[in-house]
């Protein structure tokens, strides 16, 4: 139940990034975090449950997303705040179980209903979660309290990829998608299912974007120098030039 602790938190999530991207090693990240307290949490107690929270989603990061060194370039590269909170997003939901879940959920939803599948008020998520059954089994099975901290923490992380407009929004939408977590999304969406990916595009789902998007998104990443588009008896593909995330890699040899 780690959204209970914490949201995306994109400031001090950046920074974790910035400081195993300078010192590969999470021993001295986590020492100079906490020397510098970047969560400015009042305790040392505090501030080291933050920086576990941040931390593991980069540690467990799925191979299909930029790596953590790369994370600096990508970030730089983001034309605003959203952008940078739309790529945290996936590290996100790569790392908690819980959230991946709900997030399908909402997909099926959304693919279903449109605009209208995406309620996220704290009833609709509270039967998610009673849905969600562990790997051994057993069933979700927390305090209503904890439910209540859970779904506000996921609404936040909503707030800050632009699905839910403001505090009180509970409808959400098709966000806004910059270049650089559209070809965050893309990759992703191709490392897990490969030249076929656009019948199925996990990344693209997974920021809420409706089937009549993807024409305008698919023209979108083929512009880009390093994805090529080709058809094949009429059907479009949409491919990486090189390695999937070469252009992160290059920004990083300028700096």
């Amino acid at each position: 139940m780690d959204l209970t602790r914490c949201g995306l938190l994109v400031e001090n999530a950046e920074t974790v990034a910035r400081l195993y991207a300078r010192h590969r090693d999470w021993t001295v990240v986590e020492e100079r975090w906490l020397e510098e307290r970047h969560d400015e949490r009042s305790t040392r107690g505090s501030s080291r449950g933050i920086y576990r929270v941040l931390s593991s989603r980069f540690k467990t990061a799925s191979p299909n997303l930029p790596a953590v060194t790369q994370l600096p370039s990508v970030f730089d590269q983001c034309e605003t705040r959203r952008g940078k909170a739309q790529v945290l997003y996936f590290y996100l939901v790569e790392d908690d179980p819980l959230v991946k879940y709900v997030v399908h959920r909402y997909v099926q939803r959304f693919q279903n209903a449109s605009d209208e599948g995406l309620d996220f008020s704290q009833e609709t998520v509270d039967r998610f979660l009673n849905e969600f059954h562990y790997d051994d089994g057993s069933e979700f099975d927390y305090a209503d309290s904890t439910t209540h901290r859970w779904g506000k923490g996921l609404r936040s992380v909503l707030r800050e990829i632009d699905v839910l407009e403001t505090q009180q929004s509970l409808q959400g939408r098709a966000p806004n998608v910059g270049t650089i977590p559209l070809l965050v999304a893309s990759g992703y969406s191709y490392e897990n299912d490969g030249k076929e990916w656009l019948s199925r595009p996990v990344g693209w789902h997974y920021l809420f974007q409706p089937e009549q998007y993807w024409d305008s998104l698919a023209e979108r990443v083929s512009g880009h120098p390093d994805w090529e588009a080709s058809g094949i008896h009429g059907e479009l593909r949409l491919q990486p030039v090189g390695e999937t995330f070469a252009w992160a890699e290059r920004a990083e040899e300028n700096e």
